[in-house]
């Protein structure tokens, strides 16, 4: 890695969460431009599935709270 993108890279750790994965999709997405339709429409369909499950009460939603506690445990 260059200097340049280690500066880069260091400036982008320092961003919020939501500013971090916005970043790290829009690169993900350069990387090959002829992919990024199909993978807009897999996200598309896992987000709709995702709710259907919500709806039907196949899953139970959690608050940010207890998805980062049960994150950190899962990490230890």
């Amino acid at each position: 890695m260059t200097q340049e993108a280690a500066a880069i890279l260091k400036q982008a750790l320092a961003l919020p969460p939501d500013e971090r994965a916005d970043l790290a999709e829009s690169l993900i997405l350069s990387l090959d431009p002829a992919d990024a339709a199909a993978l807009e429409a897999a996200w598309a369909k896992e987000i709709a599935r995702r709710i259907e499950d919500l709806d039907a009460g196949r899953v139970q939603p959690i608050s940010e709270e207890e998805f980062l506690k049960r994150l950190r445990k899962a990490t230890e």
